[in-house]
């Protein structure tokens, strides 16, 4: 017998700024169709929840992009993100439509928005994750811990400084919620004949006046090229220290971008914008060389979805040669210039 007969759906938070929505937010959706074909028996929808001022017509935008249903939730003081107002809005849209799980994307906004409405609901929270399931299995976690009427997500991420990865669920309390980083799961294209339903909600403030007045906003100025739109990226590893020009040219010569470990960022070879890893960006490029990088799982944890991981290392043991499809044992400042070289060769010729 189901604990929440009441709770269903899928429901994703749509993150949106001056009326664009976020990626993520249709990342997420996408993943959310995949699961919802894994639970027998029952009539889940994908639902979107889109919060601001004057975006109702963003709404067809996310049914386009995979959701059954859109909740809408328009009003001038959730013009711009506001901790207050915004965790108002969505608790109250939970509280309407009972959701079984909730999904919002591991941003700035995601990570201080997610945690304020699982406090306000009562609800488990797993944050940064980098896998979600759905339990087939009851007796991998027992049947006192899980009903098997009910929809339980597993969800993975990692943990111990990220030496580990922890599968964490949530079986006494709904939504389920999860925050998740961007790129970690593909966008479904947007299909525009597709077609649903769009509910107007209207928050009932308990006070329009802000507890915080916030005087002005500045926008962070990235330093360099955005990693996480780069199609080739070539990635610095501490065994990559000593021969940093030689990865640099040779990102240079592929027309790609470099990237980095945590390490080399700490050792002060790098900036942060270009780190990649658990406490980094997630990345998904074509092409990933991975130069000098020991296969940390902190690092892995933003690159392992690269379509071609391509690693130079001098300790044949190295973790990073499990995820790779072509690896080169050796020393990065001996391999790489002759890779430059070869690419070098191949682009006169």
């Amino acid at each position: 017998m189901m604990k929440f007969p009441e709770y269903k759906d899928m429901y994703v938070f749509v993150e949106q700024k001056n009326g664009e929505p976020a990626e993520v937010g249709y990342e997420l959706i996408s993943e959310a169709r995949k699961l919802i074909n894994d639970i027998p028996g029952r009539d889940f929808k994908v639902v979107g929840v889109l919060l601001g001022d004057n975006v109702k017509d963003k709404a067809q935008d996310v049914i386009a992009h995979g959701a059954d249903k859109v909740i809408v939730v328009d009003d001038p003081l959730l013009k711009d993100y506001s901790t207050q107002f915004y965790t108002d809005a969505l608790t109250q849209v939970i509280k309407e439509f009972k959701p079984d799980s909730f999904l919002t994307g591991a941003t700035v906004l995601g990570r201080d928005l997610a945690p304020r409405v699982a406090a306000r609901i009562n609800a488990g929270l797993t944050a940064d994750a980098t896998k979600i399931e759905l339990l087939t299995d009851v007796e991998k976690v027992g049947q006192a811990a899980v009903d098997k009427d009910d929809v339980t997500m597993l969800v993975t991420r990692p943990t111990f400084g990220g030496n580990l990865f922890g599968t964490i669920i949530c079986p006494t309390t709904r939504p389920q919620m999860a925050t998740i980083r961007p790129k970690v799961f593909d966008m479904a294209p947007a299909d525009e004949t597709r077609t649903g339903e769009v509910v107007e909600f209207k928050p009932d403030w308990e006070t329009t006046t802000p507890l915080v007045e916030i005087k002005e906003t500045v926008a962070k100025e990235l330093k360099g090229i955005d990693i996480t739109k780069a199609n080739i990226l070539v990635g610095a590893g501490r065994g990559a220290e000593g021969c940093l020009d030689v990865v640099k040219e040779c990102a240079k010569e592929l027309g790609g971008e470099v990237c980095a470990t945590r390490a080399v960022v700490e050792d002060g070879y790098m900036d942060k914008d270009v780190q990649v890893g658990q406490t980094g960006k997630t990345v998904r490029p074509s092409l990933y060389i991975a130069c000098g990088i020991s296969g940390a799982v902190q690092h892995v944890a933003g690159m392992e979805k690269s379509d071609m991981i391509i690693a130079i290392n001098r300790d044949p043991e190295a973790e990073i040669f499990k995820i790779a499809n072509m690896g080169f044992v050796g020393n990065v400042n001996e391999v790489l210039p002759l890779l430059v070289e070869e690419i070098k060769k191949a682009k006169a010729a």
